[in-house]
């Protein structure tokens, strides 16, 4: 995964950005961040809006002057972080957005950052660690392993001379630890490399010698961690990996970048057709291949609508077409994956998730009871299936799910604000309306700007 610009996630998403750095610049910090926050959770490689969300936490808490300026205070850990570190190797992303829910609530929380950036890097997004690699510096200077690993962050992200000066401070603080001095002699090696200068690595003590063949694939491998390929760049990239696979025909990491490239110029056949050269392999029973043959085709159908001439006289039938398309290939392909992985509860949850979208409320159930016993789905899972009982007006059931779910949550963060509006909005359905707004003031006191939140309660207490 490479980090995103703007240009480079969906329409709707960009307009969220836009209204969420509305909202900051008007210090509406709650909204921001939940504005932020809904974006990243559908894309989490969007670099400019990780930093806006990291601008509008700091804020939010208090701390005015700017991202870096409020030290570090907290360290305490939670059953959230727990979860988070649990899912660092298998589910990076998902690591990622836990962290963040927690840093929305304690932007200063070390260990969140630690996570954060851990499965940042884990995620292939070195600038994003970065960005909480340079907190964690900030406060702890003096910490070797933090050190090495926010320079080895910085060279990922292209900027190996910043990583260079850190440690080159720590090998002076330090002068004896030879372990430090080989970090150090290690990163000059790769900016060498960067500014061509091989010669150094003749003696073959370099550690990217055996990696990098020429000049050219240095020069490809910097552009790769770049935040935003340009058009150049990006084609030059498939220039090059096309050329290589006529050497390295089996090369399945050549062939997965050059699906992901494709997929970026919204070739999307091409993509495909990469995708399905890896499939064809040994290697070709892995889910996660599954899951981004099927990403791909899903932003082909959204790439689709997104050429449909608004003005036109049946566009509203084509939109409808193409979204019921969509909708139809996501379920049957996730049937398929769920038929093929059937251990693998996150894809239930998926499949749950897309069954309750096409209103079939019964399959729902039985996909998302599976899912809860997933540790990293569990209380999502808990949030959809009373969904699931509301539209059946079971509302006891849905009010049982949503309580217990709130019991195991606590963190008082977007995803425990999202089951209690629920529990609030069933309660009322149930003629409860006083333990309903008892609820929704719990999210009134903190984000008055929530959904309807503010809106129920001002009505609750003009009524009365």
């Amino acid at each position: 995964m490479s980090e995103k610009g703007p240009n480079d996630v969906p329409r709707d998403l960009r307009a969220l950005f836009v209204k969420g750095n509305e909202a900051l610049q008007r210090e509406n910090f709650d909204y921001a961040v939940a504005l932020f926050t809904q974006v990243l959770e559908k894309e989490p490689a969007f670099l400019d809006c990780r930093k806006a969300l990291r601008n509008a936490q700091q804020h939010k808490a208090g701390g005015g002057g700017g991202f870096f300026k409020k030290a570090l205070s907290r360290t305490g850990s939670s059953p959230q972080l727990l979860k988070a570190q649990a899912a660092l190797r298998s589910h990076p992303t998902e690591a990622m957005t836990v962290a963040e829910q927690v840093l929305n609530g304690d932007p200063n929380n070390t260990l969140a950052h630690k996570v954060f950036a851990e499965a940042a890097l884990a995620a292939g997004l070195p600038r994003m660690a970065v960005l909480s690699f340079e907190v964690l510096h900030r406060n702890s200077p003096r910490d070797k392993k933090l050190a090495v690993q926010f320079a080895n962050a910085l060279a990922g992200a292209g900027d190996v001379r910043h990583g260079e000066e850190i440690l080159m401070v720590l090998v002076r603080a330090y002068p004896n630890d030879p372990d430090l001095a080989q970090d150090l002699k290690n990163l000059s090696a790769r900016k060498t490399l960067n500014e061509g200068g091989y010669e150094i690595l003749a003696d073959g003590k370099g550690s990217y010698r055996d990696i990098l063949k020429d000049k050219d694939e240095a020069i490809a491998l910097e552009q790769e961690q770049r935040v935003q390929k340009t058009e150049d760049m990006t084609a030059r990239l498939i220039g090059e990996y096309e050329a290589r696979l006529q050497t390295e025909p089996a090369n399945l990491k050549l062939l997965r970048n050059l699906a992901e490239l494709y997929t970026q110029k919204k070739q999307f056949d091409r993509a495909l057709e990469y995708y399905q050269r890896i499939k064809a392999s040994d290697l070709g029973n892995d889910p996660s291949l599954d899951r981004a043959i099927a990403e791909t085709t899903s932003r082909r159908f959204d790439h689709d609508l997104e050429q449909l001439d608004p003005q036109a006289a049946d566009y509203e039938e084509r939109a409808a077409h193409l979204a019921a398309e969509k909708q139809a290939f996501q379920l049957t392909e996730c049937a398929k994956r769920v038929e093929r992985f059937p251990t693998d509860l996150g894809i239930r949850f998926e499949y749950g998730q897309l069954l309750l979208q096409a209103g079939k409320i019964g399959e729902a159930i039985a996909e998302f009871q599976k899912a809860q016993n997933n540790p990293h789905k569990r209380l999502a899972a808990m949030n959809c299936l009373a969904q699931c009982f509301a539209k059946r007006k079971m509302f006891d059931l849905a009010a049982k799910t949503l309580q217990n779910a709130i019991k195991e949550k606590s963190l008082f963060d977007e995803e425990k604000k999202e089951l209690l509006y629920h529990l609030g909005c069933v309660l009322e359905s149930m003629g409860r309306k006083e333990e309903a707004i008892e609820h929704l003031k719990l999210i009134y006191e903190v984000d008055i700007a929530y959904k309807d939140v503010a809106a129920k309660v001002d009505a609750f207490y003009s009524g009365q």
